[in-house]
């Protein structure tokens, strides 16, 4: 009866949908990407193909599998590798990705949805990255045994899977042969409902982000404009960390230099940050031709770079914790030995959760904090060295999850897959 209900929400839900994407450009994008998805697995996947498929929601999930997606492809050369997302602001990223073969958007979770889907795609392998359980899409892997993970998994008391209403949840578990979890918490959650196929490997961010440190992160202007000075990189900023950062910017006497990576980069709101720092401030996209060792702030009005620039940073405040949009990535920046500040709302981030009690992220509340905390960063190369490392020494020694994953399906092949 659940499952029923459960399909005809779905269905009233595409129908809305439709609706709702005539106003909102993001519903657009998820409604009109899903048109041609049936015609593109066909036109690019033949019946004699072997595919692994993995199905990520969006752009941070699809970061977080990256390393075994990489994993995968070098030790099964010959099969092609199909990525899903559910989300645009994944698929619309990553489209385009030189990690798969074919990546597309993954049909809306209806019984002839996940029929098709399956028929065409008749994966040998699956695996989904840290959640999205889709009833009818677990319900049809499971009918035709297709060996299917689910990676980099976090699971918490609150979720239905543990409630005593929670049964149509849990019986979505039953699909996956094995369970990757970050934390023993998650386990000891699973084994209280009576699954025991589960491995503590820890999460694939920390892989992902030690591969970082190995790329060209090179990044001519903003070498330039750092000139040596100290620089404090503010990435993936929202208008409640703007405030933050023009107060302290304005009041600053030192010589040290700011960049500002918004996660909002429409002109509007580019021209209101540049508007309330009342230091020499230069724009990415008016960055040619400029003497950039003469500013004291760049504002990065563009995407793909904050990776790198990260790597020019002596201080990092990572932004989306100070409002309730979510903390975006601590790990990018504490990869590279730096100490990091973000907001008050980080609860759910384990990550952040564990380098906030290892003395490496400290979380503000306020302006004050604010202030007190960059200024000690600042004034006290020893602090700000001490703490940087400590981020460094975390992410190294929670580094080996794609190993053990990769481990696991070499030594569990699914039909014809081998190692």
């Amino acid at each position: 009866m659940v499952f029923f209900i459960y399909n005809i929400l779905v269905i009233i839900t595409g129908g809305l949908l439709h609706i709702v994407a005539l106003f909102n450009k993001k519903i657009k994008l998820f409604i009109t990407g899903r048109k041609d998805v049936f015609r593109h697995l066909k036109s690019n996947i033949h019946p004699s193909d072997k595919v692994v498929w993995f199905h990520t929601a969006s752009l941070g999930e699809f970061e977080q599998g990256l390393p075994v997606i990489e994993e995968v492809r070098k030790r099964l050369p010959g099969y092609k590798i199909l990525v899903t997302f559910f989300s645009p602001s994944g698929y619309e990223v990553k489209k385009n990705t030189d990690a798969a073969d074919i990546v597309t958007y993954l049909p809306l979770d209806t019984r002839s949805n996940a029929g098709k889907f399956i028929d065409i795609v008749d994966p040998e392998l699956v695996i989904f990255v840290k959640y999205e359980f889709w009833p009818n899409y677990l319900s049809e892997l499971k009918k035709r045994k297709i060996k299917t993970l689910l990676i980099s998994a976090i699971f918490r008391e609150d979720q239905a899977f543990f409630k005593w209403y929670g049964g149509f949840m849990r019986s979505s578990l039953s699909t996956f042969d094995h369970f990757f979890v970050q934390d023993t918490n998650s386990k000891k959650l699973l084994e209280g409902i009576d699954y025991t196929n589960a491995t503590v490997s820890g999460d694939t961010r920390f892989d992902r982000v030690s591969e970082i440190l190995n790329r060209d992160n090179s990044l001519p202007f903003i070498e330039t404009f750092k000139s040596n000075e100290l620089c404090i990189v503010a990435g993936s900023t929202w208008p409640e960390d703007h405030e933050l950062l023009a107060s302290f910017i304005n009041n600053d006497t030192s010589n040290t230099k700011y960049i500002i990576a918004p996660h909002n980069i429409k002109n509007k709101e580019i021209e209101k940050l540049q508007a309330n720092i009342l230091k020499k401030t230069v724009l990415f996209s008016k960055k040619d031709d400029q003497p950039l060792e003469e500013y004291q702030v760049f504002i990065i009005d563009t995407i793909g770079i904050l990776t790198k620039i990260y790597s020019y940073a002596d201080i990092a405040y990572v932004g989306g914790g100070m409002g309730t949009t979510g903390l975006h990535n601590t790990l990018e920046p504490a990869v590279f030995g730096i100490p990091v500040i973000i907001g008050k709302n980080y609860q759910k981030f384990k990550e952040a959760v564990d380098l906030i009690a290892n003395g490496g992220i400290t979380s503000i509340k306020s302006q004050e904090e604010f202030n007190n905390i960059l200024k000690i960063l600042i004034e006290k190369n020893t602090v700000r060295l001490e703490k940087g490392k400590l981020n460094a020494k975390y992410i190294e020694k929670k580094r080996g999850s794609k190993d053990l994953i990769c481990k696991y399906i070499g030594e569990n092949p699914s039909k014809n897959t081998s190692y």
